[in-house]
């Protein structure tokens, strides 16, 4: 764009008709017809069209209908990059890191490796990692199309899509730190409920403040949205001349709705502040006295935040200077580029890479919580005298479980291990049997678990046991019992319980012989043979009984009460 915009009479050509206009011969009378204006920045223009005027891009004719043959626009990317853009390719870089490793932080702290709890969602992890991925992407859009900014001859669509992702960069960037410190703020929460569930209540000051407190947030990021972005971007393309600068470009980049959205964004940074101090108040020691407080929040405020909340404030601070200083502000063509770098687009990417860096370093906040959960738990067992062995110890003294053993063999192992009993090698034992001091022979299993034989039982076996279950005698009276071999469930496990209980309980002769007494006169379909019967109540008896009672008495020798209506009922 040049300096000045005046203009110039057309020049003369072969006839009253004609001019010369980039080395080629137009026809006059077309272009007044149109009323196409030939200004001094090499632009011929009829305030709908502008074509350009010089070498090699000026039009070879133009048409009786007003059209120019091989013409170019006054809108066209025909300059080299100059220093805006040069500086915008780096940053642009910068952000394109900066975006691939905060996908690499959100896949680090975005997974889940507890149980999802309806108090503390997955998603309010995230936010923070989401707007960096907005930040980055609005950033680099912004830093791409600012290239065209310098190549354009005249300005036009790259300056409004520059300044309309910045104003989004922006919003993204307060967001990043706001989110950091709410959720921040969730964490102590979390760490503080997670050996108590009961330490906080839900119906406090804290729990309301906790609450209300985003929805106050995000309000005022909203109205920040609504005065900036959705409006006339018109004017801001307005930059052609100075005149047109002064008249239309300046007035509408320095109006009453940026300045008051700078205003939103600062009431967004000291509710950042706000949030911060709360959840140190209410998760970290208090202190006593104002120097107190200020120095314990300024001593229990992570280093994280000591260094995002200046570069927050920033952001807000130079919205609020260009919407009165023109001159530095990303919407001029001409603006200048170290203000507009180190105030407008610096912070943010600092704001990333802080992010990135602590993200890093920091761990999974589930990981974290296991490992909180694991040092309670040892604290606990050191102040109890438990002494957790290491898990080497149960494979070298021969305690590994085979997940594959049926009930019976765990409880066998268990016997064996309560008595006392250590189990032998297979090695130790001929063909895998060793005769009991039952007579009954012991074979081992693999993992060298010695247990009863459990042989199916023939058909003359399985006719003595339904014998034995209908006379009324049990295994308890002495004989080991043999298997259930039914079909029901509930009686196989009952017999397996009784097995265990014979086994862990050993009772005497003398209590299984009466036990299997007293099971068989339950059994029995009668009274048992010694029990006599009660003797007869005399009628005699039965009637001087009722005598004594007036009530009995009077019931059987008076005549029936005879009901005359329905209020005698």
């Amino acid at each position: 764009m040049l300096e000045t915009r005046d203009i110039l009479p057309f020049p003369g050509g072969d006839n009253s008709s004609d001019t010369v206009v980039g080395d080629a011969h137009l026809n006059l009378t077309t272009l007044q017809y149109w009323n196409y204006t030939l200004f001094s920045n090499g632009t011929l223009s009829n305030g709908s069209w502008c074509y350009l005027t010089f070498q090699p891009w000026a039009a070879d004719v133009v048409l009786d209908n007003g059209t120019f043959v091989n013409g170019t626009k006054c809108w066209s990317p025909i300059n080299p990059i100059g220093p805006r853009a040069g500086i915008g390719i780096g940053f642009a870089v910068l952000y394109g890191i900066a975006l691939c490793l905060t996908i690499v932080a959100l896949n680090k702290h975005g997974r889940l490796y507890l149980e999802v709890t309806k108090r503390f969602y997955p998603i309010g992890r995230r936010w923070q990692w989401y707007w960096a991925c907005w930040t980055c992407a609005t950033a680099l859009v912004s830093l791409f199309t600012v290239m065209d900014v310098d190549r354009y001859y005249l300005p036009e669509l790259p300056i409004v899509l520059t300044s309309f992702f910045w104003f989004l960069m922006q919003l993204g960037a307060v967001a990043i730190v706001w989110e950091a410190v709410r959720h921040w703020g969730s964490w102590m929460e979390r760490q503080f409920i997670d050996p108590d569930p009961f330490a906080l209540r839900d119906d406090d000051t804290r729990s309301k403040i906790e609450f209300y407190l985003p929805l106050i947030y995000y309000l005022f990021w909203w109205l920040n949205f609504f005065l900036v972005i959705p409006r006339t971007w018109t004017p801001i393309e307005h930059q052609r001349y100075p005149e047109q600068i002064v008249r239309e470009a300046e007035p509408a980049a320095t109006g009453v709705r940026f300045k008051a959205a700078a205003f939103m964004l600062v009431v967004c940074w000291v509710l950042t502040v706000f949030s911060l101090r709360t959840s140190i108040k209410y998760y970290r020691p208090r202190n006593r006295g104002i120097i107190n407080r200020f120095i314990g929040f300024v001593r229990f405020t992570p280093m994280r935040f000591k260094l995002l909340i200046p570069l927050a404030a920033v952001i807000p601070a130079f919205q609020a200077f260009v919407a009165w200083h023109f001159a530095s502000s990303p919407l001029n063509v001409k603006g200048h580029n170290a203000a507009i770098y180190a105030g407008g687009y610096a912070p943010a990417l600092l704001i990333l890479y802080i992010q990135i860096v602590f993200g890093y370093f920091n761990q999974n906040e589930d990981k974290e919580l296991q490992r909180q959960r694991q040092e309670r738990n040892r604290q606990l067992n050191q102040e109890m005298g438990v002494s957790q062995k290491p898990t080497w110890w149960a494979r070298v003294n021969g305690e590994i479980v085979n997940p594959n053993e049926s009930m019976r063999d765990r409880l066998v192992r268990n016997v064996r291990e309560l008595q006392g009993n250590r189990p032998r090698a297979a090695t130790d034992l001929e063909d895998g049997a060793v005769p009991g001091a039952d007579g009954i022979g012991i074979t081992t299993t693999q993992d060298g678990v010695e247990m009863s034989p459990l042989p199916s039982p023939t058909y003359q076996q399985q006719q003595q046991q339904r014998q034995r279950e209908s006379s009324g005698t049990n295994s308890f009276a002495g004989s080991p019992a043999p298997p259930y071999v039914g079909k029901s469930d509930r009686r196989r496990h009952e017999r397996t319980m009784q097995a265990a209980s014979g086994m862990l309980f050993p009772q005497s002769s003398e209590a299984l012989t009466l036990a299997a007494r007293r099971r068989a006169e339950l059994t029995m379909d009668g009274p048992p043979a010694q029990t006599l019967p009660p003797p007869p109540y005399p009628l005699q008896d039965r009637r001087s009984s009722m005598q004594t009672d007036g009530s009995a008495t009077g019931s059987t020798n008076q005549p029936p009460q005879q009901i005359r209506s329905m209020l005698d009922v």
